[in-house]
């Protein structure tokens, strides 16, 4: 080891099979290159002991050192002790924040498996009651349709409906031109050209018609329904409705959920009619099939059945968009970082449960022949 110079930092390193001893001294200065300490990445050490002596003065890369050390045993689940701490420097610095091998450390995993399986437990039950919660509102407003916040639903309808159109039928119309020229590229190679209103009108009604919509509604409304109501929790707009008696699900919650679910049916045909339109354009233009030969084939490969399947998906799209932003919005941290987040989670949440109750529609249609 080589001699530091007068009045610099001093590290003395001894180390054996399964222990090191550290001992500090000198002059520990910011301005001065201090001592570094690197074990081996094979070591198998079970313990290092820090022994501070000899210390002429200390300022923070004394307190950098032993933060270094201190993590270093977390990391490779050592123990630590420290002797002659100076009086300035919190004991808390060098305790390990987990158990090291031999003494616990081994379980934490298991504390990890727990903490998260509470986690779970905990998300399920907020589920089940917000999901309780809806089902008593729902109740009430059949039993008792007068008290219902209309008037707010109509406002609701309006933001989710008459002004979701433009973007609605813009996407379905890009879609629908999508699936068309992709299409007509491959079955011209066959002279099936006309199959392409076949495709267009299957794929638009009874898939991509009410999951471009629900898609785009999950990014619009949902993410505003977390956002209004999450900002009214964190301004305390929540609490006061439960003061006053009034049941936060019933009076913001559930007209949001029914303004959905009646509207997803019309914004789904609008997307359909739209999804159609744009394939018969790119048929049109590209295959020289003339618009009103598109359309008796797509009337000819269509019936109710179809439609249906499709209408029948976008209300369960419409609740599930609901749920999800509603349930984000309650569930938010009363600050504004809080809102941003619940309003991120109320789509990604909302899309996750529209992909999954779409693959569970097409089981379903497909054992009743639908």
């Amino acid at each position: 080891m080589q001699t530091p110079p007068a009045n610099a930092a001093t590290l003395r390193i001894e180390e054996t099979a399964d222990q090191c001893r550290l001992t500090v001294g000198g002059r520990w200065d910011h301005a001065a290159e201090r001592p570094q300490w690197k074990p081996a990445k094979g070591a198998t050490l079970r313990r290092v002991e820090i022994v501070v002596t000899e210390l002429e003065r200390w300022d923070g890369s004394l307190v950098l050192f032993l933060g270094e050390v201190r993590r270093l045993c977390e990391r490779r689940h050592w123990a630590l002790a420290v002797q002659g701490l100076p009086a300035g420097i919190p004991p808390a610095l060098v305790r390990p924040q987990r158990g090291p091998a031999g003494t616990g450390g081994g379980w934490t995993w298991f504390a990890e498996v727990g903490v998260a399986a509470r986690k779970f437990v905990d998300d399920a039950l907020d589920y089940a009651r917000f999901v309780g919660n809806c089902t008593i509102g729902f109740a009430h407003l059949l039993r008792k349709p007068g008290s219902f916040r209309w008037g707010d639903c109509l406002i609701q309808m309006q933001q989710c409906g008459a002004q979701g159109l433009p973007i609605v039928g813009l996407i379905s119309f890009l879609v629908g031109v999508i699936m068309a020229y992709q299409s007509a590229v491959l079955l011209r190679q066959f002279g099936a050209d006309i199959y392409v209103a076949d495709l267009i009108g299957l794929g638009v009604v009874r898939e991509m018609g009410p999951m471009m919509a629900a898609v785009v509604l999950a990014g619009r409304t949902g993410a505003a329904f977390a956002a209004e109501i999450g900002n009214m929790k964190a301004n305390e707009e929540i609490d006061a409705l439960e003061t006053l008696g009034l049941n936060p699900v019933q009076f913001l919650v559930l007209p949001r959920l029914v303004a959905l679910q009646l509207m997803m049916p019309l914004l789904t045909l609008y997307a359909n009619a739209l999804g159609v339109l744009g394939g018969m354009l790119i048929a049109w233009g590209l295959l020289d099939l003339p618009p009103i030969t598109y359309w008796i084939e797509t009337k000819s490969i269509l019936d109710l059945s179809d439609l249906a399947s499709g209408l029948i998906k976008s209300m369960a799209f419409g609740g599930l968009i609901g749920f999800a932003g509603c349930l984000r919005g309650m569930q938010a941290d009363r600050s504004a970082a809080g809102v941003g987040k619940a309003a991120t989670s109320a789509v990604v949440t909302a899309i996750l449960c529209i992909i999954l109750a779409d693959a569970v529609f097409a089981v379903i249609f497909n054992i009743l022949g639908f």
